[in-house]
């Protein structure tokens, strides 16, 4: 998650470290703080594997500031990564709306619209928090009304996600069909 979102915003333009920091922390943050004891070994290593490389710019009052800037390599791995998400990026929340924050990325509505379809299924299917067998258990089956809480919170969301895939789905299909074949 947090690699893909160091490439994601590194897509959009060159960053130095404390201004990547606070996007990443942005995004990410209210879930897993991002320390940088995290942060800058990820740069490196993804530095490493030639996906970004850092440039010392002078700086605007003193010290030169290291810029990070995405390499055509690094392009074509955020590219990838959104079009084939590992399934944990379709099935956690968090990683879920990472990969969401960069989908526009990808330039062709069908790849985008294949990535959807993937979460809508895994969201359509049964599912709870809680199970009696096989049996999926509902906010009607507790008495307790923190886990009715649990459940009428989730379900909330996840319909007005539902719906919010089908909407966009349905917006992609006119631009998948209007595609040209490649040959």
């Amino acid at each position: 998650m947090l690699e893909l979102a160091i490439l994601g915003f590194l897509f959009d333009e060159a960053l130095h470290g404390y201004e990547l920091r606070n996007r990443v922390a942005a995004l990410t943050g209210h879930v897993r703080p991002i320390a940088d004891g995290t942060l800058y070994p990820a740069i490196k290593r993804l530095e490493r594997a030639g996906l970004l490389r850092r440039d010392v710019r002078p700086g605007s009052a003193a010290a030169p500031r290291h810029v990070l800037t995405l390499t055509p390599a690094g392009r074509a791995e955020v590219r990838r990564r959104l079009r084939e998400p590992d399934e944990v990026f379709i099935t956690d929340e968090n990683r879920w709306f990472t990969a969401l924050a960069f989908l526009r990325h990808l330039d062709s509505p069908a790849e985008q619209a294949a990535v959807l379809r993937r979460r809508l299924t895994f969201l359509t299917q049964p599912a709870s928090f809680f199970w009696d067998g096989d049996r999926p258990l509902r906010a009607a089956d507790f008495d307790d009304p923190f886990r009715q809480g649990l459940f009428t919170i989730a379900t909330a969301t996840s319909r007005t996600e539902i719906r919010w895939l089908r909407q966009t789905l349905a917006s992609l299909a006119p631009l998948i069909e209007s595609a040209p074949v490649a040959p």
